[in-house]
């Protein structure tokens, strides 16, 4: 295995802790003197309601949507599923399927819709249950990745309950249920 990335000393200094140990992403648990290998912690998988699910797949169908210009993916922490599908989404600039008449306020686009367009292509439990509109282009490294890790909890903070510019699902026939 290399010990180092060829002509690069900073990124050689970022793989690896300050004991030399590298850094996987991989997580662990210990108990006792068992170690125990749990999987590698990724932002492009979503565990929710018990299935695994991956964001890159929820992307690629979304991107086949003719209004969408950009989207990210990324699993936001949930009490009941362990995390919901979430999803930040720019509109073409020329799409005119959720156009309003004010070019500057684009925001037509919803949750419901979002998931009816996506109902053919997805499974049920993989569609997206909240939505925030993005104004602008996702930011990017040099590279060209969207940095999820930094970017999910910037555009689905913790009390995203309370933003108005995120919408959430709501399940109207489990509310229609629970009133009988």
């Amino acid at each position: 295995m290399a010990n180092r990335y060829a002509y690069d000393e900073e990124a050689t200094r970022k793989a690896f802790d300050k004991e030399g140990y590298y850094k996987t992403g991989d997580i662990a648990r210990r108990e006792g003197d068992n170690y125990f290998i749990m999987g590698r912690a990724s932002v492009d998988i979503i565990k929710s309601g018990g299935y695994k699910i991956s964001a890159l797949d929820i992307e690629r169908e979304c991107l086949g949507l003719p209004y969408v210009e950009e989207v990210m993916c990324v699993g936001v922490e949930d009490e009941e599923f362990g995390q919901r599908v979430a999803a930040g989404i720019k509109l073409r600039e020329d799409q005119e399927t959720y156009a309003t008449t004010s070019k500057s306020d684009r925001r037509s686009l919803t949750i419901d819709d979002l998931r009816r367009d996506l109902r053919s292509r997805l499974a049920g439990y993989k569609l997206p249950t909240l939505l925030r509109l993005l104004d602008s282009e996702l930011p990017k490294t040099a590279s060209g990745k969207v940095q999820k890790k930094l970017l999910g909890p910037q555009l689905f903070p913790p009390g995203w309950q309370e933003m108005s510019e995120i919408q959430a699902w709501r399940n109207t026939n489990l509310e229609v249920m629970s009133k009988l």
